[in-house]
């Protein structure tokens, strides 16, 4: 049996085939093709038409010189340029005469992962509360883009979710768009600054993009969600203000202004007008933002701090497959009231260290103890290989074991307050000449 593989090839002019040799499985490999001179010369004067970016410009040239060589390459090698390039092959089947991309062929879509939150399992509680505003926000801002709220009112684009620390903001926020069937788009504090200055403003703009084309083809709604944004944009004492925080505070409220026009950077195009999509955001203090950017008009502000009630559900539901009553609950809370969400989470999960601590002892180091011993080296093997891992009972809990782990818990907190290791590092350096740049 014969094979035939046919290959196309960029020119300036359009493609032309190239001129195909059968080939026989005793001859394996592709089918060997004279290739055409003219790739070569429309490669070379594209170029050495301009040696430099900066000659590219000066010449007047809308594209750099680094864009020009890239896009005189095989469009199969260049996927920037093949994905989206009018001559190539993807070209036909973009499906942009019906007004949106297709994911398959254009690849614009495929950069960034959309959160379905499909990894949240179990049944977990939402608090009516927090549920109600993450729906009146994306309601408010759909029915905006649709066209049933008035042009005249202004309805806030970001919803701004903040309060004391491990109080559940991401997570309750998480459950919500489940509820909801809402993709998002994830970003998170690290990602607000970089290097190059410009490159997190810009990487804003392309996944706000990436949601509001996604709510398009997936047929869903979507949002862009920056989690801890004040990590990364609050003016905090001592800290200096940089160039990217400028800019990503700019874009932002650029954002906020004009949701339907956001531009990454190509030509303008009059018609370019993307759908108005929602952006969820969470911090601890957004007394240290920006007061232009978290002004009514641009941010709906949510402060969380969940109440009693609140509290007791979201606990019990986590504890109630183990047997928790609410009424232990209740007592849960009361013993230590001043800890917040998190801790509780924490508290459920360190009472499993038993089962595991029995289980390295018997089945890995064969001791009584977890001692250094050549077997406890199968420890790494057998996690990592995934290879005979146990399975755990679940615990039954009782009162007395949880305010027994939640007072280990509490007694690692106070250490932490209590012994400041830095000020005795800093005592240790000046007393020896050491810590150089940091005695003033």
């Amino acid at each position: 049996m014969q094979f035939l593989r046919l290959h196309y090839i960029q020119q300036s002019t359009g493609f032309n085939k190239k001129t195909c040799i059968p080939t026989t499985p005793s001859t394996p490999g592709l089918a060997r093709c004279a290739q055409k001179d003219t790739v070569q010369e429309a490669a070379s004067s594209s170029g050495r038409k301009y040696q430099s970016s900066w000659g590219a410009r000066e010449a007047g040239n809308d594209k750099d010189y680094l864009h020009n060589l890239g896009a005189a390459q095989n469009y199969n090698i260049n996927i920037e340029t093949g994905q989206t390039l009018a001559m190539g092959l993807d070209f036909h089947i973009t499906g942009n005469f019906l007004g949106h991309k297709s994911d398959i062929a254009d690849g614009s879509l495929r950069k960034y992962e959309f959160r379905t939150f499909s990894n949240i399992i179990g049944d977990y509680y939402v608090a009516p509360r927090f549920l109600e505003k993450i729906a009146l926000h994306f309601a408010k801002n759909y029915l905006s883009e649709l066209g049933h709220i008035s042009n005249k009112i202004k309805i806030p684009l970001v919803l701004g979710i903040w309060g004391p620390k491990g109080m559940g903001k991401t997570f309750q926020t998480e459950l919500a768009m489940k509820q909801l069937g809402v993709q998002a788009v994830v970003m998170s504090a690290g990602e607000l600054e970089h290097e190059w200055a410009g490159t997190p403003a810009r990487l804003i703009r392309e996944r706000y993009r990436k949601a509001a084309d996604m709510s398009k083809v997936r047929g869903v709604m979507t949002c862009l969600m920056i989690n801890d944004i004040d990590a990364g944009l609050a003016h905090f004492e001592n800290t200096q203000v940089t160039v990217n925080n400028q800019m990503v505070i700019g874009t932002l409220m650029n954002i906020c202004d004009d949701p339907k026009r956001v531009s990454i950077g190509q030509d303008w195009i009059e018609q370019d007008v993307i759908r108005r999509t929602p952006i969820v955001v969470t911090g601890n203090d957004f007394s240290k933002m920006f007061a232009p950017l978290i002004r009514d008009g641009r941010m709906e502000k949510f402060y969380w701090e969940p109440e009693r009630i609140e509290l007791e559900g979201i606990v019990w539901q986590m504890y109630k497959e183990d047997g928790v009553s609410m009424s232990d609950v209740s007592k849960l809370l009361e013993r230590f009231k001043r800890q917040p969400l998190d801790f509780f989470g924490a508290l459920r999960a360190s009472t499993y260290d038993d089962q595991i601590r029995d289980w390295i002892k018997l089945e890995i180091t064969g001791e009584n103890s977890i001692s250094d011993t050549p077997a406890l080296k199968k420890l790494g093997r057998r996690l990592v290989d995934k290879v005979d891992l146990p399975k755990f009972e679940p615990v039954s809990l009782t009162l007395d074991m949880l305010i027994e782990q939640g007072e280990r818990l509490e007694h690692e907190q106070t250490l932490v307050m209590t012994h400041n290791l830095a000020r005795e590092y800093m005592k240790f350096g000046q007393a020896t000449g050491g810590l150089i740049g940091l005695q003033g």
